[in-house]
């Protein structure tokens, strides 16, 4: 049942928005709860680099007194990656096309990690 609803938050998010290519749910440690994803992208993968950016980005904002991590941004030539917690124990990972209107993108990104943390 969490999983279909895991899913359909996913979905949700996808539909909200054509700039968005991907979407996954992600355990800190690297486990995909989660995916809404494209042919072509592999979900462990994409389950260990987010947890590995993850827990970097959480390193480098307190060793670099930037404080806790909210989010960590990384934009590419084909577009951007976003990571946000969802949760204590979870992370939303989200890849958007290269022309993302990112403050709309990131509004329904908070506003879906937060229901994903309700839920989970």
């Amino acid at each position: 049942m969490r999983a279909e609803q895991l899913n359909a938050i996913l979905r949700k998010l996808s539909a909200a928005s054509g700039e968005v290519e991907a979407a996954a749910i992600i355990s800190t440690d690297g486990l995909v709860m989660s995916s809404h994803v494209p042919d072509g992208i592999d979900d462990d993968r994409l389950g260990a680099m987010s947890a590995a950016m993850l827990s970097l980005g959480e390193r480098a904002a307190m060793e670099l007194g930037r404080g806790e991590l909210e989010q960590v941004l990384i934009k590419g030539r084909q577009g951007f990656i976003i990571l946000i917690h969802a949760g204590p124990d979870a992370v939303l990972t989200v890849l958007t096309v290269q022309t993302a209107r990112l403050g709309l993108i990131f509004l329904d990104v908070k506003r879906t990690a937060a229901e994903i943390a309700r839920l989970i």
